[in-house]
């Protein structure tokens, strides 16, 4: 690309000057020269065509001259458009004014242009730097605003209607998912596998940003498809196992707790895939983890087995199931938040909503965090079971 140059200068002579000594390096393309012989053309042709590099101006003009002509330019805010500023020797006060106004430099007359050719370079050199930075502040402000759409379109994919389902009130859930960035592995998952049964999942994908994203949306397609034609728990993490090692890239796995909920009797079979275990909150009170299966993450071996439990729910039993990033959420003294800190905060939460038992969570890990930013993606899923009428 040719360097864009404008040159304005009410004397005739210098267009033929500046033309004939740079001869060979407008003819390889290397300089592109145009001419103004006013501040008041210069600037027309500015509007014109904004796409000039330098402007070599003379400050003593007709019309409108030099100083106005670079006040001009800088209401355009253009900071790869330079200046350099042509006057008499002696001229030093208007020199020194435009340097103060921003003008990247200047040359006095008789103009030596062996000097004035290095300062075009220089400004070159200069202006390249900023034409670079530019695109990439241009490339980076459109990866933003990829990933804000990707960040709406992963939330969209996830449940949000809380309680999703109309009919008698056997149970109550509610989710929220956060991602540390702008878009995040964690997903849940919550559906009605037939009248009888209800389907819900937590799961987290190795690593964050954008390939974790995409893993989790390959990864919750693929564990709701199958569960939805799975009886068994541990089946559907069995067959998604070996989906996902298949699709998997650069070693990428997720952890899943999967579990069936009868909402009739009570009885929820699970299958947890080296995820964190649940908390059940007991109506009584009391607090305890959910016992793990013992199964490793999907996604890592295809020939994996995986088992299942069962756990009775009764009366207003509650459930909460969580990511790492709830437990492993650290303060500026670089604590953990912890799994004990967890089961204290849901001993209070016996008598709570499922909305209640996530929005006291996550206002406990974030009184802990106070100012240290979030490291990791937090989701959290609480279900709330009612004695079947």
């Amino acid at each position: 690309m040719a360097l864009k140059i404008l040159s304005v200068d009410d004397e005739q002579d210098l267009e033929i000057l500046l033309t004939q000594y740079f001869r060979r390096k407008i003819k390889k393309g290397e300089y592109e020269f145009s001419f103004a012989h006013n501040g008041l053309e210069a600037l027309q042709m500015l509007l014109a065509k904004p796409d000039f590099d330098i402007i070599l101006s003379d400050i003593n003009m007709p019309e409108m001259d030099g100083l106005t002509l670079l006040t001009k330019i800088n209401e355009m805010c253009n900071p790869a458009l330079k200046c350099i500023m042509v006057s008499a020797y002696g001229d030093m006060e208007n020199i020194r004014t435009a340097m103060n106004q921003g003008a990247f430099d200047f040359t006095t007359k008789p103009i030596n242009l062996e000097d004035l050719e290095k300062t075009i370079n220089k400004a070159a050199q200069q202006i390249s730097f900023i034409k670079k930075a530019q695109q990439e502040h241009s490339q980076l402000e459109s990866i933003q605003n990829d990933l804000h759409v990707a960040q709406e379109i992963q939330q969209t994919i996830l449940p949000k209607k809380c309680p999703p389902f109309p009919g008698p009130k056997a149970f109550d859930l509610f989710a929220c998912m956060s991602a540390a960035k702008y878009v995040g592995g964690d997903f849940y998952d919550f559906f009605r596998i037939d009248k009888d049964r209800l389907g819900i999942v937590i799961a987290d994908v190795s690593g964050k940003g954008v390939s974790a994203a995409i893993f989790m949306a390959v990864s919750r397609t693929v564990i709701r498809a199958i569960a939805l034609t799975e009886n068994s728990a541990a089946l559907c993490m069995e067959r998604s196992n070996i989906i996902l090692c298949q699709e998997s890239v650069s070693d990428m796995f997720v952890t899943v707790f999967y579990g069936i909920l009868n909402i009739h009797s009570g009885v929820l079979v699970y299958s947890n895939a080296g995820h964190n275990p649940p908390v059940l909150i007991k109506s009584d009170g009391t607090v305890s983890y959910v016992p793990i299966t013992n199964d490793i993450i999907l996604g890592a071996m295809k020939d994996a087995q995986y088992h299942e439990k069962s756990l009775q729910l009764t009366g207003e039993d509650k459930l909460l199931l969580y990511t790492d990033g709830v437990t492993e959420a650290m303060n500026i003294d670089h604590e953990l938040y912890g799994n004990q800190r967890l089961l204290d905060n849901c001993c209070i939460c016996s008598d709570r909503t499922p909305q209640e038992i996530v929005e006291n969570v996550i206002k406990s890990v974030s009184d802990f965090t106070a100012d240290n930013a979030q490291s990791d993606d937090i989701t959290l899923l609480a279900v709330a079971y009612h004695q079947s009428e």
